[in-house]
């Protein structure tokens, strides 16, 4: 697969609301590929391509193109930028770190400096009303010349993929969406519609009205899931392992996965040589939320990548699993589509 796509996907700026960069990119890749695409007016990217044969079953493939980030809620008198977030965000990785205004404006993000704090203060974790981004500006005026109310603010981040493991920010979901392009240029064996979606991170609002705009029988959602295989965190608290391949869910916050697809899953990574994982514990959520009950239902399963530091501004992933989620997804959708499930 070409992981130069996975490196511009996740270098890409896009928060809820404000994918057009992302979206971009996608359209550039598949317009030459997909038999027909649209984008509908939320900013879903719905795409259809056909395949060798007529499929039984009409399926969708999803993953979400949006990243979490912060948005600007205020400018001080002395140029600071006031800020809350965009989905959800671990405020204990915050301070100090540099973000992108706007997509154009540096800063970094602070609070009242450790030494000035009482000892109870160091202890806390700063609310977003206590911090602030500084980006060098002397007054108000200043930071109104390159920074407006409701810009858009996303972590600057690196890409690093050492042939092993990645490191980027953003990989929930451009992972997905990388996924799901390499699969529109390949060839297939039944018709499939692949949905791109927006604002997964404030409220699964894409998913849901493309889910209704598509009506599948069927519908494959591509994320990336916490893997929490980190030191002194419990085996049965780790949720997932990167390296351990695919990761599938019985259940979390927002759905019960469809059964019969999870025990088609497991059998074609058995038979196929893919590494699989269930996902140990019953939390998050994502676009399968809204999917699985749209219209008259919709027999839905998550195949996940499991990612350390999710929603950081730094995640890691284990190149392999790309291969194994890959591998299991082009497996189930030619069963699903087929109607061998």
């Amino acid at each position: 697969m070409n992981l130069e796509l996975l490196r511009q996907l996740c270098t890409a700026n896009g928060i809820s609301g404000d994918e057009d960069n992302v979206r971009d990119i996608i359209i550039n890749e598949i317009k030459n590929h997909a038999t027909e695409f649209y984008t509908d007016n939320l900013g879903n990217i719905i795409a259809f391509k056909k395949g060798k044969n007529t499929p039984v079953n009409k399926l969708m493939i999803s993953a979400h193109m949006d990243e979490v980030g912060f948005i600007v809620t205020d400018i001080t008198s002395d140029g600071l930028i006031k800020f809350d977030e965009v989905g959800g965000i671990d405020r204990r990785v915050l301070l100090g770190r540099t973000v992108l205004i706007n997509n154009k404006t540096f800063g970094v993000i602070g609070t009242m400096p450790v030494h000035l704090c009482s000892s109870d203060e160091s202890k806390k974790i700063p609310a977003y009303s206590d911090m602030y981004i500084d980006i060098g500006a002397d007054s108000k005026e200043q930071a109104q010349s390159v920074v407006s109310l409701g810009d858009s603010i996303t972590f600057e981040s690196l890409y690093e993929d050492n042939g092993h493991t990645i490191c980027s920010k953003a990989i929930d979901d451009r992972a997905g969406c990388f996924m799901m392009i390499e699969m529109l240029k390949s060839e297939l064996d039944y018709d499939m519609y692949f949905a791109f979606v927006v604002q997964e991170e404030t409220g699964l609002n894409g998913a849901k009205t493309a889910s209704y705009t598509v009506n599948p029988d069927f519908s494959i959602v591509l994320e990336s899931t916490t893997a929490a295989d980190v030191p002194d965190v419990a085996n049965t608290k780790q949720c997932c392992n990167v390296a351990d391949g695919a990761v599938i869910s019985y259940m979390d916050k927002r759905t019960i996965y469809d059964k019969g697809l999870i025990r088609n899953a497991q059998q074609l990574a058995q038979e196929n040589g893919i590494k699989l994982q269930f996902k140990r514990t019953v939390a998050g959520g994502n676009d399968a939320g809204v999917i699985h009950n749209s219209r008259g239902g919709v027999r839905t399963l998550a195949i996940s990548l499991p990612c350390r530091y999710l929603h950081a501004q730094i995640s890691l992933i284990a190149n392999s699993d790309i291969d194994h989620v890959y591998n299991l997804t082009k497996l189930l959708a030619n069963e699903i589509a087929g109607g061998n499930v």
